[in-house]
C-alpha cells in the first residue's frame, strides 16, 4: 500500500472546535473559519513524537543535541533540504534560526535601510510586511500584482517607474500570498537583474515553497547565481507546510558571508533570539522525517483546490479567481457580486464564514477575500455551499 494512503490527518469539526487556537476561537461557534493560514490537520507523526519526547521527559532545560545546539542542527537541516529539493547549495553557517518569520522580516529592513528609504512591496500581500515597513518609518512603494486574465503578474516597467535613489529593498513573496503565484525562472531573472542594476537587497519570503502543485516549480531566489545571492535574504520555516505555526521556529538564510556580516553590524545576534526547544525539535523532525506526511497532505490539498475551482466556477461565476499554483489559499474577487458591504463582512453576516478581509492585504481591495481551503472535504463543501447560497440571495 502506498504510504500516502496510510497517513490520516483530517480532523472532524467537533475536534477542531475543541482546540484552543485562533482559527477556531476567533468567531462564534456557527462561523466556519477560512481565514488564518493554519491547516485543519493533525501534524506528522515524527513531529508529534519529537514533542512528546520532550514533554514525557520534562526536558525543558538549556538544550543540547548530540553535542550541538539545536540552532545549529536546524540550520543544517534547512541547508540539506534546500539542496535535496531545489539544488540550492548554501552553508549552514549562513543560516540563522530565530523564533518568528515576521521578526525575520523586520530585522533585514532595519539592517539594510534607514528611515525614509524606499521598500518595494508587491500588493496584495501578507499584512505584516506592510506593518514592518510603516512601523520602521520606511517608505512603502507598492508594486501591483495585476490580473492578466490567466494569472496575477507584476510589470517590470511599473517597477522601473517606482524606484528612486533612496530605494533600498525589494520584498519578494514567492510563492505569493495571497494570489498563489509561483514565479517563473524568467520572472525571477528579470527581477534579479533589476535588483543588481539598482543595488537593491531582496528579502525573499519563501515560506510556502513546499506547497507547490503539479506543473509548477519553486525556484529559490538566491539559487539564481552568486551575484544575486550576495544581495538576497531568504526567509523560510516549516510552520506553514507542516502546520506548526504556534511552535515558533524560522530561519533567515544569507546569500553570502558579507551580507551576513552587514546584517549583524546593525542587528546583534542576541537581538534575534533563538527558537524554543520544542519548535526546534519539531522543525528538525519535519524537515528530516515529515515528507511522507506532506506528500499525503499535498494530494488532499490538490483535490481541495480543484473542488474550489470546479464548484465556484460552475455555481458562482461572478466570483473571479485563478487556481493557485501553490499555497492552500485562494484570492477571490467578489466585485461582480456588487455587494453592499465589504466582501469579508458580507460573507460573515450572510454565510457565517470567516474569510481573511481583502483590505488587510491591500487597502484598495475590500471586495476581495482570501479563502483558506486546507480543511476536510465535508467542511470545505459546507463553506462552498454557504458561499453559493449567500451569493444567490444577494442577486435577488
Amino acid at each position: 500500500m502506498n504510504s500516502r494512503e496510510t497517513i490520516s490527518f483530517e480532523l472532524s469539526q467537533p475536534a477542531l472546535q475543541a482546540r484552543r487556537n485562533a482559527k477556531w476561537n476567533q468567531y462564534d461557534a456557527d462561523v466556519l473559519p477560512a481565514f488564518v493560514a493554519d491547516m485543519d490537520f493533525a501534524v506528522a507523526a515524527p513531529i508529534q513524537a519529537a514533542i512528546e519526547r520532550i514533554v514525557r521527559d520534562g526536558d525543558y532545560g538549556y538544550p543540547l543535541r548530540d553535542g550541538q545546539k539545536p540552532d545549529r542542527l536546524v540550520a543544517s537541516a534547512f541547508a540539506n533540504r534546500m539542496k535535496s529539493r531545489y539544488g540550492w547549495e548554501l552553508s549552514p553557517d549562513l543560516v540563522l534560526p530565530l523564533a518568528d518569520l515576521v521578526q525575520g522580516t523586520y530585522a533585514p529592513i532595519l539592517a539594510f535601510s534607514d528611515p525614509g528609504d524606499g521598500v518595494v512591496l508587491q500588493v496584495p500581500n501578507y499584512p505584516p510586511f506592510r506593518d514592518a515597513i510603516s512601523t520602521t518609518e520606511r517608505r512603502l512603494l507598492t508594486l501591483p500584482m495585476r490580473d492578466d486574465g490567466t494569472r496575477y503578474v507584476f510589470d517590470m516597467d511599473e517597477l522601473k517607474a517606482l524606484v528612486d535613489q533612496r530605494t533600498r529593498i525589494f520584498v519578494l513573496c514567492n510563492p505569493q500570498n495571497p494570489t498563489g503565484r509561483v514565479f517563473s525562472r524568467d520572472e525571477l531573472l528579470s527581477l534579479a537583474t533589476f535588483a543588481i542594476d539598482h543595488d537593491l537587497i531582496v528579502i525573499s519570503d519563501e515560506i510556502h515553497s513546499d506547497l507547490v502543485y503539479p506543473g509548477y516549480q519553486h525556484i529559490p531566489f538566491a539559487s539564481l547565481g552568486p551575484e544575486i545571492a550576495a544581495r538576497t535574504v531568504t526567509l523560510n520555516s516549516a510552520t506553514k507546510s507542516f502546520n506548526i505555526p504556534g511552535l515558533r521556529c524560522a530561519v533567515i538564510a544569507f546569500g553570502s558571508e558579507d551580507l551576513r556580516k552587514r546584517f549583524h553590524s546593525r542587528i546583534p545576534l542576541r537581538l534575534t533570539g533563538q527558537a524554543n526547544v520544542i519548535g526546534a525539535d519539531a522543525t528538525m523532525a519535519a524537515w528530516t522525517e515529515g515528507q511522507p506526511w506532506l506528500d499525503a497532505v499535498m494530494d488532499h490539498l490538490h483535490k481541495a483546490r480543484n473542488r474550489v475551482v470546479d464548484v465556484l466556477a460552475a455555481e458562482v461565476p461572478e466570483i473571479r479567481f485563478h487556481a493557485p499554483e501553490a499555497t492552500y489559499l485562494t484570492w477571490l474577487d467578489c466585485r461582480e457580486l456588487r455587494l453592499s458591504a465589504a466582501a469579508h463582512q458580507f460573507f460573515l453576516n450572510n454565510a457565517r464564514i470567516g474569510f481573511s478581509a481583502g483590505e488587510t492585504f491591500d487597502p484598495g481591495s475590500p471586495q476581495f477575500v482570501r479563502l483558506n481551503f486546507a480543511t476536510s472535504m465535508p467542511i470545505l463543501d459546507e463553506i462552498l455551499d454557504r458561499i453559493i447560497v449567500a451569493a444567490r440571495r444577494n442577486d435577488r
